[in-house]
């Protein structure tokens, strides 16, 4: 599928994003079995989670307190009451024949999150944040009779979510994106959820739909799931963008349907008729009292927010006079924020921090394909490298060699200094010994540049640097040529 550009711009995406949260309590949502990823199958389970008769379920405060933040830290409002109601469907890994989840009184609404597009702030809005309970899952690979059969794992059933629902304010594949990676972000600073979409543990469904552009009516929307990552999001909006106008302008209509997304094939499949509400026969959940939430409660749960990425890049910029760019790459990571502080007060040289962390160790990392909390260097170990620079002691190219061998072995810098004799030569007198020989050796290039060939200043440079392993101040030994080249 290959529309023209010209065609493509006559309309407009409209994008709404419904993410699942998983909560990071020990416990499940209703009951006190593990949330523990990993565990043989079927073994986190019991009478309230498999819904047997006469279980009855109670609410993981712990839950809702994750919850509450995570809604504060979207902008809304947490309502002063919220009902839990049973939706109503028939899978095989839903062993109660309902999810309880909340529908028309859910526990927060109307907030929002502030993205980047083409350089300026788009606000985009938030529905609600809801808690529910997640399903169990299916198995249809990796067994003997996959062909015929499918097997059902109940251990997630019960583990606690948040839904966050979006207002269809998004109108790109790029905007998605990044309101997807700043809602992670904020879910990581607030240490809600590890947000690992590999375990589960945030899950996106696309609604999506496309309009004349100018238009005010909404088209006829279609939900995208199977989204198990940043980029599939990217892939699979911009192939349903394109496929919903190329039938729109062949003169057909969109069906409202659930869709699933093939990533082998970058493309969309139908998967069956999108539900409305009524679908699921919602009704309150007759085994839970109302959630109430006090004033107190509520205010507890805000005096616990962190500082947030937004707040804490403008306090960098602030307080360590660093530019917009390095604070936004350096907050985008609660972690990484964490370990340029720390390397930063513990040096007492934010910029060169900011530097160093956003480019030689960020470089190692990559390259060892390693996160910033399994660096091998310590962030005090790199502020005493980045002491040892800013005194002197080493050079910014010896610095870069001591760095890395402290991210192979784990070494402190001084350590590493004395093992390889890395000391930067400060003292112009042995510089000057050094210029001398090889000025001697070098006649040639002494005249030339008595005649005036600034070039070789360079040329003299380069051979002190060599004849030194690159210990020697450059600046010093500049110094020390152009005295000893002009007697």
């Amino acid at each position: 599928m290959s529309l023209a550009t010209a065609v493509l711009t006559q309309y407009e995406a409209v994008i709404g994003l419904e993410v699942h949260v998983q909560l990071l309590t020990k416990s499940k949502i209703f009951c006190a079995c593990s949330t523990r990823f990993g565990d043989p199958p079927n073994t986190n389970t019991c009478p309230v989670c498999l819904g047997l008769p006469g279980a009855l379920p109670v609410l993981n405060r712990e839950a809702v307190t994750m919850a509450m933040k995570a809604a504060l830290a979207l902008n809304c409002a947490i309502n002063p009451l919220s009902r839990f109601a049973r939706k109503n469907y028939f899978y095989p890994d839903l062993p109660k024949g309902y999810q309880i989840s909340q529908f028309d009184e859910p526990l927060s609404q109307d907030g929002w999150i502030d993205i980047e597009v083409n350089g300026t702030s788009k606000r985009i809005g938030i529905t609600r944040v809801h808690l529910e309970e997640d399903a169990g899952k299916s198995l249809h690979e990796g067994f003997p009779d996959s062909e015929t059969k499918s097997y059902i794992d109940l251990n997630r059933t019960g583990v606690p979510l948040i839904e966050v629902v979006s207002e269809p304010d998004l109108r790109s594949p790029e905007e998605a994106y990044d309101y997807l990676t700043r809602l992670k972000t904020l879910m990581l600073y607030l240490e809600v959820s590890d947000c690992n979409m590999e375990e589960g543990s945030l899950r996106v469904d696309a609604n999506v739909s496309v309009r004349r552009a100018g238009a005010n009516e909404l088209g006829t929307k279609t939900e995208v799931k199977n989204l198990n990552s940043f980029r599939f999001l990217q892939k699979a909006l911009a192939y349903e963008i394109e496929r919903q106008i190329g039938i729109l302008e062949s003169g057909g209509g969109i069906s409202q349907e659930t869709r699933l997304y093939d990533s082998r094939e970058g493309r969309t499949y139908g998967m069956r008729s999108k539900e409305f509400a009524h679908d699921y026969r919602y009704f309150p959940e007759p085994d839970l009292l109302p959630l109430v939430i006090t004033d107190e409660w509520k205010e507890e749960v805000r005096r616990s927010l962190p500082e947030l990425p937004e707040a804490r890049k403008e306090r960098f910029i602030r307080e360590y006079a660093l530019p917009e760019y390095d604070a936004g790459q350096l907050t985008s990571s609660k972690l990484l924020a964490n370990y340029f502080e720390q390397v930063a007060k513990a040096s007492g040289e934010p910029k060169l921090a900011a530097n160093w962390v956003l480019s030689e160790l960020t470089y190692l990392l990559k390259e060892a394909n390693r996160e910033i909390k399994q660096s091998p260097v310590s962030a005090r170990s790199l502020a005493e490298l980045l002491m040892l620079i800013n005194q002197g002691t080493v050079s910014g190219k010896m610095g870069k060699d001591i760095l890395a061998e402290m991210f192979s072995t784990g070494k402190g810098a001084r350590d590493v200094m004395a093992a390889k004799g890395l000391e930067q030569i400060n003292d112009p007198e042995k510089i000057a010994v050094v210029v001398r020989e090889i000025m001697a050796a070098n006649p040639k290039q002494v005249e030339q540049y008595h005649k005036g060939k600034a070039a070789t200043m360079g040329w003299f440079v380069g051979q002190v640097m060599k004849a030194t392993r690159g210990q020697a101040n450059p600046q010093l030994v500049q110094e020390v040529l152009k005295k000893e080249l002009s007697q």
